[in-house]
């Protein structure tokens, strides 16, 4: 599998690591941390430095509780820095959003992805998606952040989120996206309760056969803190854990806070298939 955005290629034949970059006050793990600009171009060139092959860029957190952003407040904050990323660095510049005209405009600034945690339900995405002519992120949501973990509820999580993910590429092909241009992410921690993120995650093997490229993101996730008693500065060894399992079953893109030991994870995951050759 590979991924082509412009003259860019992404070939998913080893796993990647995609590296956050959160330029915002209030993200939940580095909420604050990389809003200078300056701040955020050292986190980027040491993102890179440890193995990241795409920076994903966001500037609205999502995670539960979170408040919405105005659409010129998150221009603000991600397209400058997509900007000098994109002047500074040879990577994949990946944006995290929901809104049509920050995907427009940080398309437009550099960006090579659009990873979208409502799948390009919102207004105009889709059609900005497709016209972008880059590839897209379509990742698996019920509700939306500020109220998604109140009280979710499945019959069978791994049905419901396939159908759904199925269902958002489908539509995607019909309005002109190359089937080949998307990734599904199952949405861990995204309007799921304990026992479906952990179903999931055991059954990433199934959504690796749907034949898209698979993205995971575990990273610092309450998943973690709630099984283990870990605040998020503590859940490294349960997220490096994850990260396994989902590489493992053949998921190929993993998104990650910890760039150096994810890369270490899938050094030494790749030296001992090697073997099995």
């Amino acid at each position: 599998m590979q991924l082509i955005s412009g003259s860019k290629i992404l070939d998913l034949s080893e796993p990647k690591v995609m590296g956050i970059l959160n330029v915002t006050p209030d993200s939940f793990s580095d909420g604050g941390r990389f809003s200078n600009i300056d701040n955020a171009l050292k986190q980027a060139q040491k993102m890179l430095e440890q193995g990241a092959s795409i920076l994903d860029i966001g500037g609205e957190s999502t995670r539960p509780g979170a408040i919405d952003v105005s659409e010129q407040q998150e221009l603000d904050r991600v397209i400058p820095v997509i900007e000098q990323i994109n002047q500074e660095f040879d990577c994949w510049i990946s944006i995290d959003t929901s809104k049509a005209n920050v995907m427009q405009a940080a398309v437009n600034a550099g960006a090579d992805l659009i990873n979208d945690v409502r799948a390009l339900r919102e207004d105009n995405a889709l059609d900005v998606a497709v016209n972008a002519n880059v590839p897209v992120c379509l990742m698996h949501m019920q509700g939306q952040p500020r109220s998604m973990q109140s009280a979710p509820e499945y019959e069978n999580v791994i049905e419901e989120v396939k159908t759904f993910l199925l269902q958002r590429a489908e539509i995607c092909i019909n309005a002109g996206i190359k089937k080949e241009n998307i990734i599904l992410d199952l949405g861990f921690g995204f309007g799921k309760q304990l026992n479906d993120n952990y179903e999931l995650l055991a059954a990433t093997d199934q959504f690796v056969k749907l034949n898209y490229p698979i993205l995971t993101g575990l990273s610092r996730k309450s998943m973690f803190g709630q099984l283990l008693n870990r605040d998020v500065t503590h859940r490294l060894a349960g997220s490096l854990a994850g990260a396994l399992i989902a590489l493992q079953q053949g998921s190929q893109i993993i998104r990650v806070h910890d760039v150096a030991e994810t890369a270490d994870v899938i050094k030494v995951l790749q030296t001992v298939n090697a073997f099995k050759k």
